[in-house]
């Protein structure tokens, strides 16, 4: 049969068929927030292996939303729909993830997966209204055990399999789940997946690009504690120092380290530039007769030297890399990390309260632990049967390369929780196994910059949109301006250049 060409447009739909579109693109833009909060609320049905939704709700713009750990309430600033659920790969495994998903066009058509930080415990809330707020169906999990205090490990004691899901399964559960409700609510798979997080999130973004190399098109990882054993090896040998009090560090003391140190590395900034070409020595600041805050006594010497140039074990040759002169005395910097405030009811300082935890209930299993009990057996059994599941330190990325995957490291020299050497270190064991990984990894180190952010060196990088250039338009990032964030100490307006690190 000849259709009439005077009723067809130019796709070939007869004219009244133009009509029922147009009236249900109408009927659609205007029931478009109900039928969104439908589709929300459809989810709750939801039928994922393994997983159980819990609850669903449609998030106004303006809706204020509770924070994990106290955080003051935070308003996303579009509406959401936000799914929680929990996933039980194993009949000991909880791990709570939540789901969150812009409503309609607001959302970009990609996902993001955000990662913790310490040993978890909670949804980091924080980073999943970030991504929303950048258009990301976004997702984020506790790791697979709930506690308010992200330095506790008592969840570790007797669940193995709470520890395997700390190490890497929560974040593929959860990546597999969110894909799945993602999909049912937009009725599409996402474009493109990207990881970002920093601390312990930047040891699981090595790791989803090390174990999953196929789940994601670039991954953002920041300060990462790849070297977990070691990292809390180190932890333990500063422990003995600072619960010593003849060998601990007085916070009354730092500002007079850090301005020696200034003094013979700083040069016109109030941070260390270039830290390979500081060879400051504490020794400058030895005590004569009197003991004062102006001075360091020998055995306050040589606890400063295992901080620069990281302490070694009795019990085992591991080393754990030293952290850059000229922060010591910043906010957030040794006094909170790794000397201590005075008061301190543990006389543990935040850092060195991990190793503890570390020790007490993943390895000894023991909540009567002490430092001075650490023994070679308790390093051999962190390192033989903890490390497979923990450290993310293969440097085998050749799978996640021929995916097409972009990998955007970065962190600051001034990192008193985990030395900027150990992304180093990583760094040259790509190199050694793969070659020159420039196509597809960059690394950058940014001086002044503590514990993923903050410090007296401006600091403040869009890494996520770094990546996304880098994997949508490809542009490999060059030179990359950190400038001054609320975080840092940097005077407003402050920037520097990072260049991207190369191996010698």
């Amino acid at each position: 049969m000849t259709q009439n060409p005077a009723n067809n447009n130019r796709n070939g739909l007869p004219g009244h068929w133009r009509v029922f579109r147009l009236v249900l693109v109408t009927l659609l833009a205007w029931s478009g927030p109900a039928l969104a909060a439908d589709r929300c609320e459809a989810l709750r049905t939801l039928k994922v292996p393994a997983v159980t939704i819990v609850s669903v709700a449609n998030i106004r713009k303006d809706e204020p939303i509770a924070m994990e750990r106290g955080g003051e309430p935070a308003k996303l600033g579009a509406a959401a729909c936000r799914v929680r659920a929990i996933a039980r790969p194993s009949a000991d495994s909880l791990i709570r993830f939540e789901v969150w998903i812009p409503e309609g066009a607001a959302w970009n058509g990609k996902y993001l997966q955000v990662g913790n930080g310490g040993f978890a415990g909670q949804v980091p809330l924080f980073s999943i209204l970030d991504g929303v707020r950048r258009g990301y169906a976004v997702a984020g999990t506790d790791d697979g055990h709930q506690t308010s205090d992200s330095t506790d490990a008592q969840w570790a004691l007797g669940h193995p399999e709470k520890v395997r899901d700390f190490g890497d399964r929560a974040l593929k559960a959860t990546h597999d789940a969110a894909q799945r409700i993602t999909v049912a609510y937009t009725g599409r798979k996402p474009r493109l997946a990207y990881f970002a997080g920093c601390s312990d999130g930047g040891r699981e973004a090595l790791m989803v690009a090390q174990r999953y190399p196929r789940d994601y098109n670039g991954v953002v990882a920041g300060a990462p504690a790849a070297y977990w054993t070691t990292l809390m090896e180190g932890g333990a040998a500063l422990g003995r120092r600072m619960t010593d009090p003849a060998t601990r560090i007085p916070k009354s003391k730092l500002q007079a380290l850090q301005g020696a140190a200034l003094a013979a590395c700083g040069g016109s900034v109030s941070y260390v530039a270039d830290p390979d070409s500081c060879h400051f020595n504490p020794d400058v600041l030895l005590c004569g007769a009197q003991d004062n805050d102006s001075c360091l006594t020998a055995p306050q010497v040589a606890t400063v030297q295992a901080i620069y140039n990281g302490p070694t074990l009795a019990t085992a040759a591991t080393r754990w890399s030293g952290t850059a002169p000229g922060a010591e005395a910043a906010a957030g910097s040794w006094s909170y990390w790794v000397t201590g405030e005075p008061g301190d009811s543990l006389a543990m300082p935040h850092g060195i309260q991990y190793a503890w935890n570390y020790f007490a209930y993943l390895v000894r299993r023991d909540p009567a632990f002490r430092f001075e009990s650490l023994t070679a057996e308790d390093v051999s059994r962190s390192h033989a049967q903890l490390g497979p599941l923990l450290n993310a330190d293969n440097p085998d990325l050749a799978q996640f390369r021929r995916h097409g995957g972009r990998l955007l490291q970065y962190h600051g020299w001034n990192d008193p929780a985990i030395p900027a050497n150990h992304s180093r270190t990583y760094y040259h064991s790509v190199v050694t196994k793969l070659g020159d990984p420039s196509d597809f990894y960059k690394l950058y180190f940014v001086p002044g910059m503590l514990h993923c952010g903050g410090g007296p060196g401006p600091g403040s990088v869009d890494w996520l949109r770094h990546l996304e250039d880098w994997v949508e338009h490809g542009n490999a990032p060059g030179e990359i301006i950190a400038n001054h964030s609320p975080w840092d100490a940097a005077p407003t307006g402050a920037s520097q250049r990072l260049a991207p690190f190369q191996a010698r």
